[in-house]
């Protein structure tokens, strides 16, 4: 495996990061236990979660497979730099409460002792903000977290499905206080999905944040799903089988894939080794059910992808271009 410093921080973190969200609703607690004994044992020390994790009724569901996890012991919390999130409403369905959503300074306060306890653990490394509220200024949001981390309940703090505007006003907001502000930016961002260059990756670069992608293959798009519909009828679903309704974007997807049969490489793997060829980013996120899956994963982090590879991907997939000049003259 290999590390990186989290944006501006100390901390080192694996390039990849073991996403969690299957764990509970598609992946029982005895399987996503065997899966995170199998990431910190290939060297992946960088565990990303969230409290609405397990969806309707079991949410929370997933840190309460992780804590189960921590409580076997063998150095397990110790080894793993572990992020989760706050924003989502909590209250059970049917009872949305006031306060019990977003960043206000008593959700975050309820809402990261309940993670501690569904965690069992004493600290959170990483606690991120999972979208923006804009009904809460960035003064009341720091002021909260700056207790937290005195109080030794958290390290840092992230963002997630940030604009670039409001990663400048966090972090603007937190310097005049003089607080550390936010280390990362947990993003869409993929081959298919590039629009993240334009604002929100620059601003990550320029104030010191860590750009974590979520959804590297964008919903199994760029993970060789045409050759898998045809060889085994495995039909895609959610975003990829949107996306390959349109004719234009299934040729695309073809191209890719042909491309990628050229030079020899598993879609899947491709996709995630892009990733790690692009500036400011710490690591993607993957969120395997099974343990093959995650092999796959592993095996992305030693992909040397050469030059007339990267170029062909470019001309499939171009990017946006740099903001303001994608939009203006």
């Amino acid at each position: 495996m290999k590390y990186t410093q989290l944006g501006r921080t100390g901390l080192k973190v694996s390039r990849l990061v073991l996403g969690t969200m299957n764990f509970g609703p598609q992946t029982d607690e005895a399987d996503s236990h065997a899966i995170m004994d199998s990431a910190l044992g290939a060297g992946i020390n960088f565990f990303d979660t969230a409290n609405v994790y397990g969806w309707g009724e079991n949410k929370g569901r997933t840190e309460t497979i992780i804590g189960n996890w921590f409580a076997k012991g063998g150095e397990r919390r110790d080894k793993v730099v572990l992020a989760t999130k706050v924003y989502g409403n909590m209250a059970a369905d049917g009872e949305a409460w006031p306060n019990h959503d977003k960043l206000s300074a008593v959700n975050i306060r309820r809402a990261v002792d309940a993670s501690l306890k569904r965690l069992k653990t004493d600290y959170i490394d990483l606690y991120q903000f999972h979208h923006i509220d804009r009904s809460t200024p960035f003064e009341e949001i720091w002021q909260a977290i700056d207790v937290l981390v005195q109080q030794g309940k958290i390290l840092y703090a992230g963002s997630s499905n940030f604009p670039g505007y409001k990663i400048a006003q966090a972090n603007e907001t937190a310097a005049r206080r003089g607080s550390f502000g936010l280390v990362s930016e947990q993003c869409l961002y993929n081959l298919a999905e590039r629009r993240a260059e334009m604002e929100v990756i620059p601003a990550a670069q320029d104030y010191g944040l860590g750009v974590i992608p979520w959804s590297p293959l964008h919903g199994g798009l760029l993970g060789g799903v045409i050759k898998k519909e045809v060889e085994g009828g495995r039909r895609a679903s959610g975003r990829a089988a949107d996306a390959l309704a349109d004719p234009t974007e299934r040729a695309r997807i073809q191209a890719y894939e042909d491309l990628l049969e050229k030079h020899g490489l598993e879609p899947g793997e491709a996709a995630l080794a892009w990733l790690l060829t692009r500036p400011g980013v710490t690591g993607p996120i993957v969120g395997p059910r099974t343990a093959e899956q995650l092999d796959s994963a592993i095996r992305a982090v030693g992909l040397e992808l050469s030059e007339d590879l990267l170029e062909g991907l470019d001309e499939i997939f171009p990017g946006p271009g740099p903001s303001p000049e994608a939009f203006a003259w």
